[in-house]
């Protein structure tokens, strides 16, 4: 007689409590060998495996398992870079060549490549430091010719420009960056972008091929604007306790705490010492500012003991 289906939200009980106990067992060894194996199989500059890379900066970590790694005598990596897992880094068109006294790929200085990305690098390839790279991002300097109808594209010999990338760089995921792409300082390449020629600074392209969607200046600033105000990083000395007192915040006290920005804002634009009557009055009824300086979290117990 077939098993009768449970309901929705029933309670299914167990069949066999020992082989339960058995497989969470066995499932908590996999996981934890297998943490070990992560953790033991990356690769640093104090334990670079069979790996010989032209350089590895301090606090630079590859992570296991690691992708296709050849030519490593010329990949540069600097210091404190973040290499998923599943990342490819070559030089040159094959293991065991001669490429000559100069390193082929140059990554700076944290830079973090997410997960299955590639990088091949058949002829130079640079990467400015702080660039950050969603996965699966595909970087080359060699892409295949068809020149001749007549022969397989695979078979015919590829071209080859040099790839470089500015510093400060968002690569979303799944970009592609073609031969002789030429990248300038704090670029966004869109999720899928296919970038080929040159992208100038401060620029966010999108697209395939990709094209300039918006730009910084320093006559017009972003143009087209943003459509949001920018991030406020959390100012230094704020407790996470100050940050939970924050969310909890009403409409009222948080209009409250505006106005006390808007009055200090005035008395540092005005003549020292000078201030509205009003907001002077409010300031002293509110006592001595919080440590740590001015801003909402800052005077949370202003407000407290104002009632």
């Amino acid at each position: 007689m077939a098993p009768v289906p449970a309901e929705y939200r029933e309670v299914v009980p167990k069949q066999n409590t020992f082989s339960s106990w058995r497989g969470r067992l066995a499932q908590r060894a996999v996981h934890g060998a297998w943490a070990w194996v992560q953790r033991t199989g990356s690769v640093t500059a104090e334990r670079p495996g069979r790996f010989r890379f032209g350089s590895l900066g301090t606090g630079t970590r590859l992570a296991f398992p690691l992708g296709t790694v050849f030519g490593e005598p010329w990949i540069h990596l600097g210091a404190h870079c973040i290499v998923g897992e599943q990342v490819t880094l070559t030089a040159g068109l094959m293991p065991d060549l001669d490429l000559g006294p100069d390193p082929i790929l140059r990554i700076g200085d944290g830079v973090v490549l997410g997960r299955g990305s590639h990088v091949i690098a058949d002829t130079t390839v640079t990467i400015g430091s702080d660039c950050y790279f969603g996965p699966y991002v595909y970087v080359t300097s060699t892409n295949h010719s068809y020149d001749d109808p007549h022969q397989p594209i695979g078979k015919q010999w590829p071209r080859m420009e040099p790839v470089e990338i500015g510093s400060g760089c968002w690569i979303g995921t799944g970009a592609v960056i073609l031969p002789g792409a030429r990248i300038g300082r704090n670029v966004v390449v869109a999720a899928g972008a296919v970038v080929r020629g040159e992208v100038p600074d401060h620029a966010v392209v999108a697209g395939a091929p990709a094209k300039v969607v918006r730009r910084w200046t320093p006559a017009d600033g972003w143009q087209p604007p943003l459509r949001t105000p920018a991030p406020v990083p959390i100012p230094d000395g704020v407790t996470p306790e100050q940050l939970v007192a924050l969310s909890d915040l009403d409409d009222a006290t948080v209009a409250r705490l505006a106005e006390l920005d808007e009055d200090e804002n005035e008395n540092e634009n005005g003549a020292e010492g000078q201030v509205e009557e009003g907001a002077g009055t409010r300031a002293r009824s509110l006592g001595p500012a919080a440590p740590g300086g001015g801003g909402p979290a800052a005077r949370l117990a202003a407000l407290d003991s104002d009632g």
